[in-house]
């Protein structure tokens, strides 16, 4: 199931073909507010402070709905109307109540958990919701002002309920004291301003929560979550053996960068491959050998066009390669008949002539970084989205442009967002975990398509389950926590 994305008008059609089929707008608020709920405590699986800021429409009803199932599992909740009650939606003013008559938990939250951890405070941003526009006035601007405020003076970590207040769901355009939110939990599909290169900041982690009783029609582009990806991987039958699951061949490393192919070896074992084969530089190889992952093998390469004979389903090319071999590493990434996953260093050695990737003899899956793909096609004053239209449609490839919110593009598909992910990421290594984990599940037989979509997502997710979970923080995170816990990520799918 694609989880689309959508206008506000075709949201609102969308409701609106729903009531007339006789579903309920309370109905639709119960599972937007379960799912809210649901991602809080995702995130923040230990309860804490909830603090609940509302207007007087169906977006406040929607938080009130996921305080008071926060409320019976022992978060301590508060609400904050910016409305008299009696200028409140009537279906608003029922989940007011309905919160009020909800008994909290004999227990008190206090300032720290039984494990001497802090204790969390979010808030939930129900101000304003579907096809609402800057600017802002108060009262909601004054509530507005004072979540940031909260965030920034104390810590706390925002949710705002289907978009932040003050962006405009069509355009990404923010008013200047838009809510700035670590997470917006989207209901029903994604909203086409959430993921527009300027909402970045202000939407955060993006988390989609489906609503089984309002169908929306495919689109043209689209979110990878847990709904959309799930069953692409299937369970392995009793019998499996490891020729089953491909063997992967991990061309990396150089001089000082040793540690780039031991990384990369790590994600294709960690994602599923049933052989790995690094390929290093002779001069080096002594120091991988010592470091690779026991399960793998590391072998000496004299000439990278003697690779061409080796019998490997899928390679991973490119990380702390260096350019000293570069008429034979083109020789290989043109060559090689089966699927290859290019980064790094090997996109750096034919950004000069990116015609080569025209004449390919198999599959390949570019995994460029902003800066890679400023080499590869210009520096071009287009959106990302566009850049990866435009990249797709004159080369023969899938593209995986990474970032904060990573494009996967391939011509003749939709385009997919990925959601999951951190800041703790920017540091160096995880592209190279990520080259190795998509090598590995295009050896289980995904397409190129799916294996960007689920690595991307699984490489993500694994970094979340780190902070949020294991008690890293954005600052410590390393690559060897995302392949610690990439197997999580991954069970998540299945």
């Amino acid at each position: 199931m694609n989880s689309p994305v959508v206008t506000s008008a075709q949201m609102r059609d969308a409701e609106n073909a729903a009531f007339a089929h006789g579903v309920s707008a309370e109905a639709l608020m119960n599972q937007a507010g379960a799912g809210i709920a649901q991602t809080v405590q995702q995130f923040f699986p230990r309860p804490g402070y909830c603090l609940v800021f509302s207007g007087k429409g169906n977006n406040g009803g929607d938080a009130l709905v996921a305080a008071a199932r926060l409320k019976r599992a022992g978060w301590h909740t508060d609400v904050h109307l910016s409305f008299p009650e009696s200028q409140c939606s009537d279906l608003l003013r029922r989940k007011i109540t309905e919160f009020r008559d909800t008994p909290p938990v004999a227990a008190g939250v206090s300032a720290v958990n039984a494990s001497g951890i802090p204790t969390a405070t979010i808030i939930l941003d129900g101000l304003l919701g579907l096809g609402s526009k800057p600017a802002l006035r108060d009262p909601i601007l004054a509530a507005c002002r004072e979540i940031n405020r909260l965030r920034q003076e104390r810590g706390a970590y925002v949710f705002a309920v289907d978009q932040p207040t003050g962006l405009d769901g069509d355009s990404g355009e923010t008013d200047r004291d838009c809510v700035v939110a670590d997470f917006t939990v989207t209901i029903a599909a994604t909203k086409r301003g959430l993921i527009a290169d300027n909402a970045i900041n202000f939407v955060g982690r993006l988390e989609v929560v489906p609503l089984s009783d309002l169908p929306l029609e495919a689109a043209d582009e689209t979110v990878a979550c847990t709904a959309s990806l799930q069953g692409l991987l299937p369970r392995r039958p009793f019998d499996a053996h490891k020729n089953q699951f491909g063997r992967v061949g991990i061309v990396a490393g150089s001089r000082g960068f040793a540690g780039a192919a031991t990384m990369c070896a790590w994600g294709a074992l960690r994602a599923g491959a049933g052989l790995v084969e690094v390929f290093v530089p002779e001069n080096i190889y002594e120091i991988v050998a010592a470091a690779a992952p026991f399960e793998s093998m590391v072998k000496p390469v004299k000439s990278y066009g003697d690779l061409i004979e080796e019998k490997i389903d899928v390679w991973g090319i490119g990380p702390g390669l260096g350019r000293d071999n570069a008429p034979e590493i083109i020789e290989l990434i043109q060559r090689a008949e089966n699927p290859m996953v290019v980064d790094a260093d090997a996109l750096n050695i034919f950004s000069t002539n990116v015609s080569v990737l025209k004449n390919c003899r198999g599959p390949r899956l570019l995994t460029p970084h902003p800066g890679e793909m400023k080499r590869l096609a210009g520096n071009q004053k287009i959106s990302r989205t566009e850049l990866a239209k435009k990249f797709t449609s004159e080369f023969p490839i899938t593209l995986l442009l990474k970032g904060s919110r990573t494009i996967v593009a391939e011509k003749g598909k939709f385009i997919s967002y990925n959601i999951t992910g951190n800041p703790g990421m920017a540091t160096g290594g995880m592209g190279d975990v990520l080259t190795g984990v998509c090598a590995a599940l295009l050896a289980q037989n995904l397409s190129p398509f799916d294996a960007a979509r689920i690595g991307a997502w699984a490489c993500g997710r694994a970094a979340e389950i780190s902070i949020f979970n294991n008690g890293e923080s954005q600052q410590s995170l390393l690559p060897r926590d995302v392949l610690t816990n990439l197997g999580r990520a991954l069970g998540e799918l299945q």
